[in-house]
């Protein structure tokens, strides 16, 4: 696949839809970068790319992004930015059995604006949303292209070997971690003994797992990682983080959003849900804090890496970077070659030296299904992760893709979001 930059759009083809979806991640804009270009270059059969306002809302809403009135060099800066740049959203169409309005509304949409082809770049329900899209075009007789783009920190999208977007995440956690763990070993003797990074990853602990990597030796941090696939058991918890004590003086612990009893309920639960339905969790780190505390009169201390983890572009992977690009950029060739209601995804070919290429994924099969970490990337104590699970994420973090930088900070691209003229009458739910 080519990588040359085309100028902005506006041929004689149909409009293109491209939209972000749920939390973003420091690649998606690569993503959107390697859609717009590559669009810009078969502008003999895509018009304009219209981007949704915050997501799918963009098109219920009408209020779409013309992005032609982005210059070659503004739609460029976007691999090296990161957060949304044209707004996500956490929004879930409604089953069409149950709802038929919003799926009208789409359609109205898309006439009215002559859309003939969709992206939507996303996790587990955005994939749904996408699936749902090609089956409304299927029923109404509308012609669309609708492809999928994955993206999501989570890592946890069946048949991709890995998500844009948690390469990234991956360094930063093994990153931080590990410089974390410098700290504290340099002042447990008179302050902290117990140091709890809590990652993102509610069912699945792939970002979690990327914290072993900073172990490069035998007593290494992290020297504990809880997983949501490992029931918590709180004695053996704490036996194993009085145990590391007595041995290195501290205890440094990575430990999942998702960690949870083995009656499945989440040490952290807030007793509230998000507009996805999932539960709302309220915080790890200080859970495990005060059990660790009230146990073990330890001094601890404890971090939420948060949206720091997922925001991170001057640490990004340089292979999440070039993977983001890759699957916008494949997203637009296979609609192009009239491929349908599938989701671009990577295909591994070999470990060492790693080696990919993009397939193509039914979004029948991707829609609201969850990949777990497998069991043989977890190691047999349940605490920390096998060589498996090490060859299968050190080249995700390989390479350095650092953003251009201005009076010591990144410069990141600011666009300008002009919306298209509304032809419709105001959207209401």
């Amino acid at each position: 696949m080519s990588n040359t930059r085309g100028a902005p759009g506006g041929g004689s083809g149909r409009n293109a839809f491209y939209a972000q979806s749920g939390g973003v991640t420091a690649v998606i804009n690569a993503t959107a970068c390697g859609v717009i270009e590559t669009a810009r270059r078969h502008t003999d059969r895509i018009g304009k790319v219209f981007a949704g306002r915050n997501g799918i809302l963009g098109a219920l809403s009408e209020e779409l992004i013309d992005t032609s009135r982005e210059s070659p060099a503004a739609i460029a800066a976007l691999r090296e930015t990161p957060g949304g740049a044209f707004g996500s959203c956490r929004y879930k169409l409604a089953p069409p059995e149950r709802d038929e309005r919003e799926y009208a509304r789409l359609m109205d949409v898309f006439r009215a604006h002559d859309i003939g082809y969709f992206f939507y770049n996303g996790g587990g329900d955005s994939q749904d949303t996408a699936h749902k899209v090609a089956e409304l075009g299927a029923r109404e007789g509308y012609p669309i292209q609708c492809i999928g783009i994955p993206k999501t920190v989570d890592n946890d999208l069946p048949l991709t070997d890995t998500c844009p977007g948690f390469g990234s995440v991956a360094k930063y956690v093994a990153v931080s971690i590990g410089e974390a763990a410098l700290d504290v070993a340099s002042m447990c003797e008179t302050s902290t003994r117990v140091f709890i990074l809590e990652v993102m990853g509610r069912h699945a602990g792939w970002i979690a797992a990327a914290a072993g990597l900073a172990q490069r030796k035998r007593g290494d941090a992290p020297h504990l990682i809880l997983f949501p696939e490992v029931p918590f058991d709180q004695e053996d918890f704490l036996g194993r983080v009085s145990e590391t004590v007595d041995r290195n003086g501290y205890c440094v612990i990575a430990a999942s959003e998702g960690t949870r009893y083995a009656d499945s309920r989440f040490l952290a639960e807030a007793g509230t849900r998000d507009a996805f339905g999932h539960t709302q969790l309220g915080g790890v780190a200080p859970v495990l804090a005060e059990i660790v505390n009230s146990s073990l009169g330890l001094k601890y201390h404890w971090a939420v890496a948060d949206y720091l983890q997922r925001s991170a572009r001057h640490i990004a992977s340089g292979v999440d970077v070039e993977q983001a690009y890759a699957v916008g950029q494949a997203a637009v060739e296979f609609a192009l070659a009239g491929k349908n209601a599938v989701m671009t995804s990577i295909v591994r070919t070999r470990d060492k030296p790693y080696e990919w290429h993009v397939g193509d994924a039914p979004l029948g099969r991707v829609a609201n299904v969850e990949r777990s970490m497998p069991k043989a990337y977890i190691r047999k104590d349940g605490y920390g992760i096998t060589a498996a699970a090490r060859r299968y994420l050190e080249p995700l973090i390989a390479g350095e893709a650092y953003p251009s930088y201005e009076k010591g900070l990144p410069r990141y691209v600011p666009l300008r979001n002009e919306l298209a003229r509304k032809k419709l009458q105001p959207w209401s739910a």
